[in-house]
Formats: structure tokens, sequence, C-alpha cells
């Protein structure tokens, strides 16, 4: 997929998002949307991340993280770099650039923001805004050894081919949960970052 076809169809997603114009509902709006069941915490704790598509040669590719199997939160699973939200942040995109400079080494200059897609809500309680944005090779990675154990790159075409989407389940908490999984080698790919890998193949594919 061109590369000014994926911004026109984020930066059109956000701006009917932003204007409250109607827009159809993404597949999937929390952690327990295959489930029917969406959990109603008293509160949600806002949160940001950054969905990073790399230009490649070879295609475009999206930069993932594995988090260590110490975090006290999705211990060891694969996410997008991001994070909670602070007071200093000015908005989503802040805490989505900060949260990746930070985890990854990131740095913003090589980072062409798009603009945000829809929320999603975790289990866990926190409200996410996914940010996309297209990142220009030439950067290093270094990964925060608290948080990161890896940092990798998976072609985009992957997440776009719907073969390669499929719902897993697990009990969790005494319940069967059902969730998406778009495993990629032995990289397994599930939970709230498949939910908004399969959010965005919406909007990028949508009327195709």
């Amino acid at each position: 997929m061109k590369v000014d076809e994926i911004v026109r169809r984020v930066r059109e997603r956000s701006r009917r998002l932003a204007s409250g114009l109607p827009v159809a509902n993404p597949p999937l709006g929390s952690d327990f949307s295959l489930n029917g069941v969406v959990p109603v915490p008293e509160s949600w704790r806002p949160a940001a991340v950054l969905v990073p598509l790399v230009r490649r040669q070879s295609g475009m590719t999206v930069l993932l993280t594995q988090r260590t199997d110490d975090m006290p939160s999705h211990a060891g699973q694969i996410a997008f770099p991001g994070g909670r939200q602070q007071v200093e942040d000015a908005d989503a995109v802040a805490t989505a650039l900060r949260e990746t400079e930070e985890e990854v080494g990131l740095a913003r200059r090589f980072v062409d923001v798009v603009g945000p897609v829809d929320l999603y809500r975790t289990g866990t309680g926190y409200e996410i805004t996914p940010i996309v944005g297209i990142v220009t090779p030439g950067f290093i990675t270094r990964a925060d050894p608290r948080e990161v154990a890896d940092i990798f790159e998976v072609p985009l075409a992957h997440f776009l081919d719907e073969r390669n989407h499929r719902i897993d389940s697990r009990v969790w908490q005494g319940r069967e949960r059902s969730y998406y999984a778009m495993p990629y080698g032995e990289r397994y790919i599930w939970g709230a970052t498949a939910g908004m890998l399969k959010n965005l193949h919406f909007v990028l594919t949508a009327g195709e």
C-alpha cells in the first residue's frame, strides 16, 4: 500500500473523528469486544501509543516492541511504544512521541505524525489513543532495559492481509475470553496490539 494512500485514509479518519462527523464503527473498541462484555472501571486512564509505519525500500513496516517479563502489566507481550499520559503532555501526540523516545530511542525528528485513529480500551483500565506516524529510515533504536526486551519490525502487508487475522481464546479471571491474534513467525501478536492493528486494517482497507 502506498504511503500517500495510507496518509490520506488516516487523515480523513482523524478529521471525521475530531469533527464528530458520522463514521463506521471500527471492529473493536476494547479488549472484551469479542465477548460482548465491556469493562467499566470507575475512570479510564488516558494513554497513547505510536503506530510507527517505517518507510523501507522493500515496503512499509510496523515497528513493535516486546515488553520485559517483569513489567507490572502486559509483561512479555508485544506492544506499540507508548504509555500513560502525563500532566506535562500537551496531548496524546505528545504522550506517544515522548514515550516512544523513552522506550526505544526513536527521535521525534524521524516521525511525521499523520494523526490519531479510534480509541481502544483495555481490560486494565487504559483508554488508548493510537497515533499513526510515518517514520523515515536513518533512526537508531535504543531499548529502555526496564521496559523493552526487544525492538523489531513486521511488514505492514502482513497485517493488511486478513488471512493473517485469527481469533484465539484463553481463560482469564475464570472466564474464557476471545481476542484477535496476528502471529508473525515466532512473534505472537495478540490482545490490545492486535486489536488496534485490526482497527488500522479497517481504516486502511474499508471500501476496497
